[in-house]
């Protein structure tokens, strides 16, 4: 029901797609590669490093560089928006009402189980959000 691979998987720091012998940490929905954990570990067990990405990358990117992070976070988002279905799919399995999944979405039993119980196209949206 849930998957734990890689495979498939994308980086939401920095893009890349996983495959089947990829390194991926991460859950939820959110993932990182191995060698984001890598730069990462190094920007924060070094001050100067740390320093150097205080100030928001974006403010510098030129408009390419902007669409191709924009891919990125849209990628990471259908990947987080299918991880949120497969849960719900998988608490029902476990017996959470649909009350309960309204509740914790902030939303009625009935919104819960509309939103969740729709057929979704490729691009992670209920078939009638995605006329929209």
């Amino acid at each position: 029901m849930l998957k734990f691979s890689p495979e498939g998987k994308v980086c939401s720091f920095c893009g890349s797609v996983g495959g089947q012998h990829s390194k991926f940490a991460g859950g939820y929905g959110a993932m990182i590669c191995a060698e984001c954990v890598d730069a990462y570990y190094e920007v924060l067990h070094s001050e100067e490093r740390t320093r150097e990405v205080q100030r928001p990358p974006w403010e510098t990117m030129t408009q390419e560089e902007l669409l191709e992070k924009f891919a990125i976070i849209v990628r990471s988002a259908e990947q987080a928006d299918a991880f949120i279905h497969d849960w719900v799919k998988f608490m029902r399995f476990r017996g959470v009402s649909w009350a309960a999944v309204g509740q914790v979405l902030g939303i009625t039993r009935q919104g819960a189980w509309e939103r969740f119980t729709r057929p979704r196209s490729p691009r992670g949206r209920t078939s009638s959000s995605a006329a929209s």
